[in-house]
């Protein structure tokens, strides 16, 4: 892990720009050394044919990139850290799961995805890497997405917003921040040949729009390309995506680097804009030497791909200051990850107000399903977080966490609800025997189902139904006792045909290192639910816009390259596709219910000067019920139909907290660029000339103020 940062080099001036800086080290680089910069060294615990002769010097993690140690630029280290510092167990290190990032999402919280983001970058720091893999920003296209865990919902505003200020709390500090997965990768299934065939225009004010907020909040330093095709070419030699879009209208200054594997050639890439190749050499390396020597890639472009991985390194503090082992702060990790989880649950049904429980009338519980009295199942693949102790359901000894495998931390739910009612009998089921959980319900005031869906990177769920029967399940408890809880542990939106059998429903998502406590503290009301959906929760698989997966095809090339979705809904994504078709759904996007209730009033709208000048929103909104609160207020609007657009898009929001009774004036601002339309045409952003209809409430489809402004 030693770094020789002793250069005394104008470079290392932190007075200068990153822009500066990078040009001068630029100048004194060898050929070699421009190359070593462009290529990883390997991937550490992976298969043979991942391995390099450099690949013990990646520190356990995802990768490892040269530095120039007669310079003073560092290596970079690189990991994976979706929701927490992956391969802690192989390592033999420790690190915080926090809440999934849909979870987070559901906070609808900027401050709260800036910390974060933060805790992931100290813990990054902690361990020795300086360079994140987190920032996951793909639209919720396809909710059976294995990655929908990973990702921050359906619509692009929230999405960006959120994963631009996670990607700025990485950043503080001073870890190298990246986004992915650069673009349109919305489902695993053929993830590595799937042509996603979609309009310039659909692309841009969906996926695209996502990855421009979250880069102009953050400035990351790198942008991930996927493993897919766009448009018939693969996102990582894609020059639309890349050089046109990216560093061209966006004029992102950072660099792009594939997906591990997701490299398909050498000039192709390299003129498409793709700066670095993970984890190998095999197209960047002597590859790419040969093709510069050659004439057939231009040393400007071998210029340019350092010039830009060199400003990252000088953007993001890791050349000013050198990564540096240390202990985790596992307290402050364990406080940051329950507030989290508290703040993403959401409440979605609540019949005859049977939560909060009440500790003094509530006398026997029961507990049923998902392992509940061991503890809470977490999202896999590449983000999976490693549980102290290990998979804690599976036997002592075989714990380690296995690719493909579901892994379930120590946080159990049954231990926290006996701690929060210590006068109460709280007993446990398995569920396994449906006949012995529903007599135990049976006994019981209350039954609390813990119920659970697993999702995993490399592949797509079969469909929304919760697995292993647990529906039945569900079913017979609540058919002995209607007084019955459903928790769900869930990566995306499931169906739930039991939803009008049972009491109350509260998804909890991965809820990560105290998501045990953050749960149990929900349901006893000492914690009031703000969260909010950031995804739509539809009926059935046969009302999203493509009922299934196309299956993937036999395994030849000619199949392979026919292999495509094409996502002729367009602009209608999520909450836009059910809007526009006008369909019912089990759970509206934004939707969340609270313990106390919010009224609406007084709207007032205030149409900016120009086309450039923010529209303003004011109105009243009051606490209506008998304790504290905090509101999503949530703003959506309908453009003039010249513009040819879904009913309505979420323009702006802001999260109110009111004490009982209390009422408050609240504003919104409206970024004048999220009432713009893509013209393809113009291949520009333009507002469409007209009236423009907001609307203000507290889901998509309760907005019960409205106004109208012109707007030219």
């Amino acid at each position: 892990m030693a770094q020789n940062t002793t250069s005394t080099g104008p470079w290392m001036n932190a007075n200068l720009s990153p822009d500066e800086r990078a040009e001068m080290v630029l100048k004194q680089l060898t050929l070699d050394e421009k190359i070593a910069l462009l290529h990883g060294n390997g991937m550490a615990h992976a298969d043979a044919h991942w391995q390099m002769p450099l690949t013990y010097l990646a520190n356990g993690g995802a990768g490892y990139v040269e530095g120039v140690p007669r310079l003073g630029i560092p290596p970079l280290y690189i990991s994976d850290a979706a929701y927490g510092v992956r391969e802690s167990g192989a390592n033999g290190r420790y690190a915080t799961a926090l809440p999934s990032d849909l979870g987070m999402a559901s906070s609808w919280d900027p401050e709260l995805a800036y910390n974060y983001g933060a805790l992931i970058g100290r813990e990054v720091r902690a361990q020795g890497f300086n360079y994140s893999l987190g920032g996951g920003m793909n639209l919720t296209r396809e909710p059976r997405n294995g990655r929908t865990f990973e990702y921050l919902g359906e619509d692009p505003i929230l999405a960006g917003t959120l994963g631009g200020n996670l990607l700025k709390g990485v950043q503080a500090q001073h870890v190298l921040g990246n986004v992915k997965h650069y673009a349109v990768n919305d489902q695993e299934t053929g993830r590595d040949f799937v042509n996603a065939i979609i309009s310039k225009r659909a692309m841009q004010e969906s996926d695209l729009m996502t990855f421009h907020i979250a880069l102009r909040i953050s400035d990351a330093g790198a942008v991930m390309c996927s493993y897919n095709r766009v448009n018939g070419d693969h996102a990582c030699e894609n020059s639309y995506l890349l050089r046109e879009a990216l560093k061209g209208e966006w004029g992102f200054k950072g660099f792009v680097v594939s997906d591990w594997g997701g490299t398909h050639s050498t000039e192709k890439a390299s003129a498409a804009g793709l700066d670095q190749e993970q984890p190998l050499a095999d197209f960047y390396g002597t590859a790419l030497k040969q093709a510069a020597e050659s004439g057939k890639v231009p040393m400007s472009e071998i210029d340019d791909h350092a010039r830009r991985i060199l400003r990252a390194e000088f953007a993001s503090g890791i050349v000013d200051d050198p990564v540096k082992t240390s202990v985790v702060d596992v307290e402050q990790g364990f406080e940051v990850a329950q507030h989290v989880e508290e703040q993403s649950i959401v409440l979605l049904k609540d019949e005859g107000k049977i939560l909060p429980l009440d500790a003094g009338t509530v006398h026997t519980v029961a507990v049923i399903g998902a392992h509940a009295d061991l503890g809470m199942i977490s999202g896999g693949g590449s983000a999976q977080v490693d549980p102290p102790g290990g998979n804690v359901i599976a036997p002592p000894g075989k714990r380690e966490t296995t690719w493909q495998t579901p892994i379930w931390f120590p946080t159990s739910p049954l231990k926290a609800l006996r701690a929060e009612l210590p006068r109460a009998k709280v007993e446990f089921s398995s569920g396994e025997d449906r006949a012995s959980a529903a007599a135990l319900a049976r006994s019981s005031d209350v039954a609390i189902v813990f119920a659970y869906q697993w999702e995993t990177e490399d592949r797509d769920l079969p469909n929304l139904s919760l697995p292993d029967n647990q529906d039945a399940l569900i079913v017979e408890v609540a058919a002995a006792n209607r007084r019955t809880i459903v928790v769900l542990e869930t990566g995306g939106p499931v169906t739930m045909p039991w939803i009008d059998k049972v009491a109350g429903v509260v998804e909890a998502w991965y809820a990560g290192s105290r998501g045990h406590l953050a749960v149990a503290r929900v349901l006893l009301g000492e914690v009031n639910p703000t969260g909010k959906l950031a995804v739509t929760f539809p009926r059935s698989e046969g009302d999203l816009p493509h009922p299934t997966i196309p299956p993937i095809p036999a395994e030849s090339a000619a199949a392979r390259q026919d292999y495509s979705v094409h996502y002729d809904e367009g602009l209608k994504v999520g909450y836009k596709w059910y809007d526009a078709e006008n369909k019912a759904v089990l759970f509206p996007f934004g939707y969340g219910l609270s313990y106390t209730t919010y009224q609406y009033s007084a709207l007032e709208t205030t149409p900016g000067a120009n086309a450039r000048a923010k529209t303003t929103l004011r109105f009243a909104i009051k606490n209506t019920g008998d304790r504290a609160g905090a509101e999503i207020a949530e703003v959506y609007v309908t453009l003039p139909a010249s513009a040819e657009e879904p009913p309505r898009r979420l323009v702006g929001w802001t999260k109110v907290q009111l004490n009982a009774g209390e009422s408050r004036n609240v504003t919104v601002e409206i970024d004048p660029t999220y009432l713009q339309i893509f013209d393809e045409q113009a291949n520009a952003w333009q507002l469409v000339p007209g009236d423009y209809v907001f609307a203000v409430g507290g889901s998509s489809r309760d907005l019960p103020l409205k106004g109208q402004v012109r707007l030219q």
